[in-house]
C-alpha cells in the first residue's frame, strides 16, 4: 500500500479544501470506515461536458499528486490536474443548494449545481 511519501508533492496551489469541507470529509470518512484518502478526478459527462468525481481510497495510484489541505488527504491524478488547479472545495449543509461545491478559475462555464463545468 503507498504512504503520502510515495506520490508526487502538491500544494494547495492545485487544490485548497476549505475547513467545512475538510470536517465533513472527515465525517463522512469516519461513518463509512472509507479509505484514508480523498481522490479527487474529472471525466467526460454531465450537463456542461466535465464533471467531478470524488471517492474516499485507501491508496491511489503511483503517479498520483498527493495534496494535504485543512488536515485533508487529497490525491489527483496527473490529467485532472491539468483542469483542477486553483480550485477550491467548498461544503454547506443548507437544505437547497447545499452539498460540496467545487469553484473551478479554469472553467468557462458551470452548471448550478456545481458538479459539471466545461473549458
Amino acid at each position: 500500500m503507498l504512504t503520502e511519501e510515495d506520490y508526487l508533492q502538491a500544494n494547495e496551489n492545485l487544490v485548497r479544501l476549505t475547513p467545512r469541507a475538510s470536517e465533513k470529509v472527515s465525517q463522512l470518512m469516519e461513518r463509512e470506515h472509507a479509505g484514508g484518502f480523498l481522490r479527487i478526478r474529472i471525466t467526460g459527462g454531465g450537463c456542461n461536458g466535465l464533471s467531478y468525481k470524488m471517492k474516499f481510497v485507501d491508496s491511489g495510484k503511483p503517479n498520483d499528486l498527493f495534496v494535504s489541505s485543512e488536515g485533508a488527504k487529497v490525491l489527483v491524478d496527473s490529467k485532472t490536474a491539468l483542469y483542477l488547479r486553483g480550485t477550491t472545495l467548498d461544503y454547506s449543509d443548507q437544505l437547497v443548494a447545499g452539498g460540496f461545491k467545487f469553484s473551478n478559475p479554469n472553467a468557462k462555464a458551470s452548471c448550478s449545481c456545481g458538479e459539471s463545468f466545461n473549458l
